[in-house]
């Protein structure tokens, strides 16, 4: 075959010129199916959602381009079905109109699984479900729910999707962590540790933001002690706060470099947030998980760490953009990800908020100079206060880079 590109193709006879289509088609077909492998990674997909029957009994097939295991989330007694499926994307069609006993469908996707969410139009239950691999003529998975009316009223429940908890009746609480302190003083200025400069901007920080009567305020230390760093994340959790900040300043080998920049979780970081959570025993009860079904806890579990990601990056951005605007220099990455153990709650939206460089003299003057610190603390704040307005909304992660590098 390879003697057939060294001829000239202008002397070739119909034989080889149809030789030739079947290579290219068959190089077309494998660079398709590549690009598409590349493009899912390792998760499948929902195809499409069908259904048959009537009120009384309802089949729903999902079809899946691989196989998948589902976990009952919702059984249908309150009106709502929702089976989770590990390992798939949603798709690109992602709601539609039911038929039988499900009035409407969606699909919800969160980190390494999707929710089929069934909207009924009268109680029922899941009356069996399973898993159908390709055969018969059919190149695709099936997975069937098949659901049976129960004439029963809808029992309420308390809802189990993945969400912060939202105050309506009292003010959002925010938890300041002054970074260090006690025993451990951090970066060295020339005239002063990082210790100081964070609890001096915490302290300044937790007064701009009572000043606004909007909020209320917790500092992990507010005298020169030593807190651990799980400590420090325990007492956010423990005070159900809607949001943790970590103040710190920065150090490196060049003096050169100044400028502040921010820390949310990275992935690596989640992951191993979710490992160190689920080592206790009684972490489903610690979340206020429904706690039947370890399973979907930890599907439920999974999906409340990427909210709580999505809300950080959020923060990150917001404070970000406050901070440039009130003129304080930041880093030429200045959103950064680490699995730092101040940011590991999986269900506190939180921050790390370099203020600069001790290392450099310019940015230490401007971190102990009274009017330069009360100009960022206020940008600070008004981050806060902004991130507190923004309606709720579908936020993308933004990819950094580790820590150590300008």
């Amino acid at each position: 075959m390879s003697g057939l590109w060294r001829n000239n193709p202008t002397r070739w006879n119909p034989r080889q010129w149809a030789m030739a289509l079947v290579v290219l088609l068959a190089f077309a077909v494998a660079v398709f199916a590549a690009g598409r492998g590349l493009a899912t990674g390792a998760m499948g997909e929902v195809l499409r959602v069908r259904f048959g029957g009537d009120t009384q009994r309802t089949r729903v097939v999902v079809d899946l381009d691989r196989t998948s295991r589902g976990e009952v989330v919702q059984s249908g007694d309150d009106g709502h079905v929702v089976v989770a499926l590990s390992g798939i994307a949603p798709g690109q069609t992602r709601t539609g109109q039911g038929s039988g006993l499900v009035r409407n469908w969606r699909i919800a996707g969160a980190g390494g699984a999707s929710r089929v969410e069934l909207d009924l139009s009268s109680t029922a239950e899941i009356e069996r479900r399973f898993l159908l691999p390709p055969g018969d003529g059919i190149d695709h998975y099936r997975y069937v729910i098949d659901l049976k009316a129960t004439g029963r009223a809808p029992t309420p429940r308390p809802d189990r999707s993945v969400r912060l908890p939202t105050r309506r009746t009292e003010r959002p609480l925010v938890v300041i962590d002054p970074g260090h302190g006690g025993r451990d003083p951090g970066a060295a200025g020339t005239t002063t540790h990082e210790s100081a400069v964070t609890l001096a901007a915490a302290q300044l920080l937790k007064q701009e933001l009572e000043r606004t009567g909007r909020y209320r305020v917790q500092l992990t230390r507010d005298t020169d002690v030593y807190v651990g760093l799980n400590r420090r994340v325990e007492i956010a959790r423990r005070a159900g706060a809607d949001l943790f900040i970590s103040l710190h300043a920065d150090a490196i080998a060049d003096p050169a470099t100044r400028g502040a920049s921010v820390y949310t979780l990275s992935e690596q970081g989640a992951g191993r947030a979710v490992r160190e959570f689920t080592r206790d025993e009684n972490w489903q009860q610690n979340l206020n998980l429904p706690g039947r079904d370890a399973s979907v806890d930890r599907i439920l579990l999974d999906m409340t760490q990427r909210a709580t990601q999505n809300r950080s990056a959020r923060l990150a951005r917001t404070l970000l953009g406050e901070i440039e605007q009130a003129d304080h220099p930041l880093l030429r990455r200045s959103h950064r990800d680490a699995g730092l153990a101040v940011l590991l709650a999986p269900d506190v939206p939180a921050v790390l908020l370099e203020m600069g460089y001790m290392t450099n003299p310019e940015d230490e003057r401007l971190l102990t100079d009274t009017r330069a610190r009360r100009r960022l603390i206020r940008a600070v704040a008004a981050g806060i206060d902004a991130y507190f307005r923004q309606a709720e909304g579908d936020i993308q992660m933004a990819a950094t880079v580790g820590p150590g590098r300008p």
